[in-house]
């Protein structure tokens, strides 16, 4: 079998090599190689055949590592991973003590910056580049890539009004592809749509208005294009914005035409580039899908409601709404911190608002959710995606942060729901009008039950429930841990001992239920699937010592680390929250 260009290529000096006229069937051997291995481990698709050429024109032109280059979000990184020295790790992507999904610093010194979340690359290349030029190293290069999607957060435009007053050594590239994970939203998305490869609006350039040296729009597959303007931008100074025109999903024809679906498509024929077949007979349905036809239901009986994403209207399912009513459902782009206080302006309208955020990315919104909704205690419904341990997106995506950072929070209700009806009913019951903001917070994927749509019924707030009864050891639970306990109990020889109470609300507590519990069993050990500090535990550890008991506490959740990319039953194990290490701690104290 003979030999490809890329088998030649380890790192980017071995790229540098290849004469300029071949790069371009280097790029279909890059495309190839990826098609061929998301196809079977899965992974985000469309964003990295987007950007081929563009990788390969970046390290082609630019002396990496020692030139710094900055992707943000990371979604598009699998070219720049393969071209840096870990082509032959590739297929371990997103896998337990494999490579990560995205940019990692502690990965490889050709990932300049870790990322996973949006918007935050220009920042760190202006510091870079800042820094270099207080230790008198002047000739160093900055590059942050940054997606049109991404380019209109808050933070992307804090980072450009700097720069502009600087003369720092800074290139933003703009991959304009007209979209993130769903489509770009927005007025810059409309301005950009206008610079096409043929024409420009009349408006002032936005960005020569905040004083970068602009150039574009250019061909983000023309390698020569490319080449030819990197080379030119090198020898200019202060700060660049070059804008690229590429197309997401770029040399796969299924992925060129349905750009959402294959921005992370699952398990696919890599020859013909159809989507493999998942089982859905007798599968329950994903929590984001119990909530997007909740609020359809509950929508369609009470006009007040209105529903907000930044960014996933298709990975929260907001997207049904947004077909059914188009005027009550908003994406208001990747924009978190405007989600949050857009959500609170509506609520002192008397509107009935679902503000449905990934709980990784209410981080970015912490303020809001203290300033400008708890302190004015304006009821929002923050519904909260993928809570927990979200699997192979790794560290900069798992939710395991909420319970800590919101329980803090006067005025705040947390509520965790064990199953789709719980969500369902904790939905109507937020609808029908609650005197406080109240979070929601649910796992990302299925559920467990196939009959879920079933009628609605108003859940007591602060009300825990006992899933089974025993003896002399309790396992207090949230959401679905309550399965692990469960299963784990099952497994036990006596299990006649112990009972398992699902709690469902961290605040506020079941004070009845809790003081039932101190009073009747020696040992409780509570399971969540947070990090341990601050989290529920905590809370039943402060209500035992508020009330002076003594009984044997053991807190099971997540240690003081950043847990990395796995499924969720390896990192619940690794965790010691699966059914089996629950098991064991049990066993303890039989």
């Amino acid at each position: 079998m003979s030999k490809t260009i890329l088998d030649n290529i380890l790192f980017p000096k071995d790229l540098r090599k290849v004469p300029q006229q071949d790069l371009p069937q280097l790029a279909k051997e890059l495309r190839d190689f990826i098609i061929n291995i998301v196809a079977t481990k899965e992974g985000h698709l469309g964003a990295s055949l987007g950007v081929v050429e563009l990788t390969i024109a970046l390290h082609y032109v630019f002396n990496t590592p020692e030139d710094l280059l900055v992707w943000d979000v990371g979604h598009q990184a699998y070219v720049h991973k393969i071209l840096t020295g870990r082509k032959n790790e590739f297929h371990t992507n997103r896998q337990l003590g494999g490579i990560s999904g995205f940019p990692n610093i502690r990965e490889s010194n050709y990932d300049a910056f870790g990322t996973g979340h949006s918007s935050t690359s220009i920042s760190a290349t202006l510091g870079m580049a800042i820094a270099s030029q207080l230790n008198g190293d002047l000739k160093k290069q900055h590059v942050a890539v940054i997606g049109d999607a991404s380019i209109a957060s808050g933070m992307a435009f804090e980072a450009l009004n700097h720069a502009g007053v600087t003369n720092s050594n800074i290139l933003v590239i703009l991959n304009d592809n007209a979209i993130g994970i769903d489509p770009s939203v927005g007025a810059l998305k409309q301005y950009l749509t206008k610079v096409t490869l043929k024409t420009s609006p009349k408006t002032d350039n936005i960005f020569e208005a905040l004083n970068f040296n602009y150039s574009g729009p250019i061909d983000g597959h023309s390698l020569e294009d490319l080449i030819s303007e990197l080379n030119r931008l090198k020898n200019i100074k202060g700060p660049k914005l070059l804008h690229v025109i590429t197309k997401k999903g770029k040399g796969l024809q299924q992925a060129e035409d349905n750009q959402v679906l294959y921005h992370a498509p699952g398990k696919f024929d890599a020859i013909t580039g159809e989507i493999l077949p998942k089982k859905t007979d007798n599968t329950p349905p994903k929590f984001q899908d119990v909530f997007g036809k909740t609020i359809v239901e509950l929508a369609s009986e009470n006009k007040k409601i209105i529903g907000i994403t930044p960014a996933m209207p298709t990975g929260s399912s907001l997207k049904y709404m947004m077909e059914a009513f188009q005027n009550r459902a908003f994406d208001v782009g990747i924009a978190e911190q405007h989600a949050v206080t857009f959500s609170a302006g509506l609520a002192t309208q008397g509107l009935i608002v679902f503000c449905n955020i990934y709980s990784t990315f209410l981080q970015r919104a912490y303020d809001q959710v203290i300033h400008d909704v708890c302190l004015q205690n304006l009821p929002v419904i923050f519904c909260l995606d993928r809570a927990g341990i979200v699997g192979e997106d790794g560290a900069t995506h798992h939710g395991i942060f909420d319970i800590t950072y919101l329980r803090c929070i006067p005025n705040l209700i947390i509520f965790v729901p064990r199953n789709e009806m719980e969500l369902r009913n904790i939905m109507y019951t937020a609808q029908l009008g609650l005197e406080f903001p109240i979070a929601i917070r649910y796992p990302r994927g299925s559920g467990t039950n196939l009959d879920w749509q079933q009628p609605f019924s108003k859940i007591e707030i602060g009300k825990g429930e006992q899933l089974k009864e025993g003896k002399s050891i309790a396992l207090l639970t949230l959401g679905t841990m309550a399965i692990n306990a469960l299963e784990a109990i099952k497994s036990v020889v006596s299990s006649e001992l112990i009972s398992c109470y699902d709690l469902r609300f961290v605040k506020p507590l079941d004070e009845k239920l809790l003081h039932t519990i101190f009073k009747k069993y020696g040992v409780i050990i509570t399971i969540e699937d947070g990090v341990i500090a601050g989290g529920f535990g905590s809370a039943i550890a402060e209500f035992s010592t508020k009330y002076h008991y003594t009984n044997k506490m053991e807190i099971l959740g997540i240690s003081d680390s950043f847990l990395e990319q796995g499924s969720v039953n390896e990192l619940q194990e690794i965790a010691g929250i699966s059914s089996e290490k629950i098991k064991q701690i049990i066993e303890n104290y039989l």
